[in-house]
């Protein structure tokens, strides 16, 4: 009784991004929410499996060589007409697809990702919202296998120009550069970077009241 208690008042007084297969853009776009509608004003920022930095793979996708090479086939495919304009306006998950390969590219192209990540152009009123929340709580999954790479999820990526080495946050150029306001709010304690040693969402009602609800909410 106490748990589903508490979880409905969390649900009703902070936004919450859950990232599913379908609706993956849910979790990104409540941070969209925070920058761009500063009203009414967001205390706290949870989002659970956020692929923040994009996707550059599919989900699921097999680790061994013979076994990729169809989802490799995929990823081409995806990574040959993602940044086409009707594309871009037609599938939301085009609008998530960060090619390291070809960086100019996503800036350019993205009509969503690349630009609530001030990737474009520097929106001093995205920076400036985003920094009001008290709290920019990023929930990473250890063994995603759903957002690739898992590392989007804390903001970290591929380092640019190559698919192997990924950068954490503090090394990118988004933070480095303090696009977004990141930088600032790590230094002031905004950030919280909360793991779960499981798959995509893979978490118990438990964990969920104590290190979410209790810590964040009540």
């Amino acid at each position: 009784m106490v748990l589903n208690y508490k979880l409905s008042i969390a649900l009703s007084t902070v936004f919450f991004g859950i990232c599913h297969m379908m609706v993956m853009a849910i979790v990104v776009h409540r941070r969209a929410v925070a920058e761009r509608c500063p009203n009414p004003s967001m205390k706290n920022l949870v989002t659970l499996g956020g692929q923040h930095e994009g996707v550059f793979g599919l989900p699921s996708c097999p680790s061994s060589p013979s076994e990729s090479r169809f989802c490799e086939y995929v990823r081409k495919l995806l990574n040959y007409g993602s940044y086409v304009s009707w594309i871009q306006d037609s599938l939301v998950q085009a609008q998530y697809w960060h090619d390291p390969l070809h960086e100019d590219d996503y800036r350019n192209n993205s009509i969503f990702l690349a630009d609530i990540n001030n990737e474009k152009v520097v929106n001093e009123e995205y920076r400036s919202n985003l920094k009001k929340l008290d709290n920019f709580v990023m929930v990473k999954f250890l063994k995603d296998s759903m957002v690739v790479p898992t590392e989007s999820e804390w903001f970290g990526f591929y380092s640019p120009g190559q698919d192997k080495e990924i950068l954490p946050l503090q090394q990118t150029e988004l933070y480095l550069e303090d696009r977004l306001g990141l930088k600032e709010m790590d230094e002031a304690g905004k950030l919280q970077f909360v793991s779960v040693d499981g798959d995509h969402l893979e978490f118990s009602d438990e964990w969920f009241l104590q290190e979410i609800v209790d810590k964040y909410i009540t």
